[in-house]
């Protein structure tokens, strides 16, 4: 289930356009520092067991199911960081504002 924001936006910028960028380059930020921190996490708890070569990490290939894993979680990724674009584009199909508009404003 996604979570969607209740009420209007903050505005930042005079330009609409800048204050999408903003709120996609923040969702980006807010997701690699969570990742950073785990994989920080893991590389530590390795380390100190001698579990793990940098050998072992770079030769490895997922298998079939943890490919498709890993194509899910990277949807859902791509959707919560292009939820300002869907949410613009939701607005569209309720009738809220042009095709063309939101043509222009994503394509920008």
């Amino acid at each position: 289930m996604s979570r969607k924001a209740k009420g209007k936006r903050p505005i930042y910028f005079e330009n609409p356009e800048c204050d999408k960028l903003l709120a996609i380059t923040m969702a980006l930020a807010g997701e690699v520092s969570v990742i950073r921190e785990r994989l920080d996490t893991i590389e530590r708890i390795l380390e100190v067991k001698g579990a793990l070569s940098a050998a072992e990490v770079e030769s490895y290939r997922p298998n079939e199911k943890v490919a498709a894993e890993r194509e899910r979680w990277r949807e859902e990724y791509l959707e919560r960081i292009l939820r300002i674009v869907h949410h613009e584009l939701e607005s569209i199909e309720r009738g809220e504002g042009s095709y063309q508009k939101a043509i222009e404003k994503v394509s920008n």
